[in-house]
């Protein structure tokens, strides 16, 4: 692998203005392991390219691993004889693997011939964020709830499409409501003539559980029908080295912020978001800085893993002891007629394994790195200054798990949020985050995304069903870069991407 260090200041025209892009330690262009000495090698694109320990576990801490991939992969049901109960009364998928295909992407639904929209059923791997929309709350305190979303009364922070049996004896199998989508599409044409559809997936909301009809207005009410309501789909995204950036030191990321980038019209910043872990020891201030979650809505790997089996699949947890709709009147009428539920559903030691499986899934090495055409598009990443963001490489700091420390990575990703425009945005704030704002994705891992799951879909929402669908959505502080590449000649666009595709 070549190591040397190559600096370029590249000067650039948009709009009449001369900017000088920031200087990048270019190793990257040809660095292979990704994760360092986390990554394992694949000479070529592979349906398990996601499905392995990290590379330098011990043989205890691989078959730690392996425990925690059986649960990953486990069906909870919710018969309560059974050893694997503790699927919630509502939910939105059976189990991990669902949302993360053989722990990579998500898909949309398949849309079928003829039909305008399709309902969301079991397996699927996106679903609806749901909160009302009251301000960015500062300064944050136990009142505000540390400046978490407010849930929709009546209903939740999430919205639960699937109910177990005898939930809603009106739509069986609903859960809270049923959710539909659609598509709105569109067009870009390149300054060459070259036109690419584009697609964005649109969801509609029927059979809410309180719905009734108001012979006043004559309209269908609910509250989860009303104007302050605000909804974003979330879509399942890869597992790879989530404990390698969690391990990213803090003040490297909050460096990153302070960078000076306004003539790009770049401004990345840091979400301050409620930490369970702290929570739990009894901090007075319970609140850290957000890695992970499409707007890092979320601290850590534990909150994150543990808040989406409570969430997601309805198994309350040691972090997550209540179900998330407990205390509603759908949860209410439906408790009525069954014994108390034990909680915790999960053990201690189930949980813990499930957050010990998410930390240590490895990186793919790159390929391809010594293919010219990937090279130049290497270079041209940084001329069409995709680096500001996509941050190549970091350094990371201590880790409990001391495989993760001291690793030179190159993730792509600043983790920072950006606001992307209002072609990205779904209005909808989380903690410090705006409706318009998300964080900026890793791409390790990308070209292998679509070998995993051919039918996996880029984005939030997984409009973009190829990478260059995802750089024509970007806006807002990435219309700078977008346009660079949109303004390079077709040969070099496609260099880029493949560069994309080497990761």
């Amino acid at each position: 692998m070549k190591t040397s260090t190559l600096i370029l200041a590249i000067q650039f025209f948009l709009g009449g203005a001369a900017v000088a892009a920031p200087a990048i330690d270019m190793d990257y262009v040809n660095a292979v392991m990704s994760g360092g000495e986390t990554t394992v090698i694949f000479k070529r694109e592979s349906i398990q390219a996601f499905r392995n320990p990290a590379a330098n576990l011990s043989e205890e801490e691989v078959r730690r691993h392996m425990t925690g991939d059986a649960l990953f992969e486990r069906n909870f049901s919710d018969d309560p004889t059974r050893f694997d109960h503790g699927l919630g009364p509502v939910f939105n998928n059976t189990n991990c693997n669902a949302c993360h295909a053989k722990d990579g992407r998500g898909a949309l639904p398949v849309m079928p011939i003829g039909q305008e929209k399709v309902l969301l059923r079991q397996n699927e791997a996106v679903f609806l964020r749901i909160s009302i929309e009251d301000g960015v709350k500062r300064p944050k305190t136990a009142a505000n709830n540390w400046g978490a979303p407010v849930p929709v009364p009546g209903f939740s922070d999430q919205l639960f499409h699937l109910g177990s049996l005898g939930v809603r004896e009106d739509i069986p199998g609903a859960g809270q409501a049923q959710v539909w989508m659609s598509y709105e599409k569109s067009s870009f044409t390149y300054p060459d003539g070259t036109t690419v559809e584009l697609r964005k997936p649109i969801f509609t909301i029927t059979g809410a559980y309180d719905e009734y009809f108001d012979s006043v207005t004559g309209q269908t009410r609910s509250r989860l029908y009303e104007k302050d309501v605000k909804a974003g789909p979330r879509m399942g995204t890869p597992m790879i080295g989530l404990g390698l950036l969690e391990a990213i030191k803090e003040s490297d990321i909050r460096a990153l912020a302070a960078r000076d980038l306004s003539a790009e019209g770049v401004k990345g910043s840091v979400n301050m978001v409620f930490d369970i872990e702290k929570a739990m020891r009894g901090d007075a201030y319970p609140v850290s800085m957000g890695r992970f979650g499409l707007k890092n809505n979320t601290p850590s790997v534990f909150h994150q893993s543990l808040g989406a089996l409570r969430g997601d699949i309805g198994v309350t947890n040691y972090a997550f002891p209540a179900e998330s709709i407990a205390g509603t009147p759908l949860y209410d009428a439906f408790m009525a007629t069954r014994p108390p539920l034990v909680e915790p559903q999960a053990s201690n030691q189930v949980a813990d394994d499930l957050v010990y499986y998410s930390q240590t899934l490895a990186v793919p090495s790159r390929r391809n790195v010594d293919n010219p055409v990937v090279i130049r598009g290497a270079n041209l990443f940084n001329q069409t200054s995709c680096t500001s963001c996509h941050q190549p490489s970091f350094v990371t700091g201590p880790h409990q798990i001391s495989a993760f420390s001291n690793q030179k990575i190159y993730p792509f990703t600043d983790m920072l949020l950006h606001d992307m425009g209002p072609g990205l945005a779904d209005g909808r704030q989380d903690f410090d985050a705006t409706g318009s704002q998300w964080k900026t994705r890793p791409l390790w891992g990308m070209g292998q995304t679509q070998t995993i799951n051919p039918r996996a879909g880029f984005l939030h929402d997984g409009r973009a069903r190829t990478i260059e669908e995802a750089i024509l959505w970007h806006g807002g502080e990435a219309e700078y870069s977008k346009t660079k590449f949109t303004q390079l000649p077709k040969d070099d666009r496609i260099a880029l991407i493949q560069f994309i595709r080497s990761l």
